[in-house]
């Protein structure tokens, strides 16, 4: 199964708190050219989409959802904030796992390099681009990082 993490896009600083700052334009662009890179390789198929409850995190699901498979079930979750518990959504990531084939996670940092680290040890917590992406293949109880992309990097 694939478990693909997203760093939201580009926000910008003008709003009363954390949780309330936008997307900027920019943000959105971003967002977009990363899922309309992505959807060859989902397929047809999406199972599952988590997001933070975060304005900038919905706004990059609302922005990129027109681009990919429809998805199986969305889900807002107020557990992937940026200072959300790694294991813990490590641990509902491999629940998750057992009745999916593909999910996408839509967060914050330091949340989603942390979260990478705890699903494949070896990857260490890798830096995430506004934007990025990273695929985790997990199979047997073990993740693999099979890559991190952004939206300068992309091949």
């Amino acid at each position: 199964m694939k478990i693909y993490i997203m760093r939201h896009g580009q926000a910008g600083m003008n709003a009363k708190t954390d949780e309330q700052r936008p997307l900027t334009e920019q943000g959105i662009e971003e967002s977009i050219y990363m899922a309309r890179w992505l959807a060859p390789q989902l397929g047809d198929k999406l199972d599952r989409v988590i997001h933070s409850n975060y304005l900038r995190a919905k706004q990059t699901w609302q922005s990129i959802c027109s681009e990919l498979p429809k998805a199986g079930a969305v889900e807002e979750s107020g557990d992937i904030t940026p200072y959300g518990d790694p294991a813990f959504v490590a641990s509902y990531l491999t629940a998750l796992a057992a009745k999916h084939d593909s999910i996408l996670m839509v967060s914050h940092l330091p949340l989603v390099g942390y979260l990478v680290q705890s699903l494949c040890p070896a990857a260490g917590a890798p830096m995430f681009s506004t934007s990025g992406l990273a695929c985790i293949e997990w199979q047997d109880g073990k993740g693999v990082l099979l890559w991190l992309e952004g939206p300068h990097t992309i091949r």
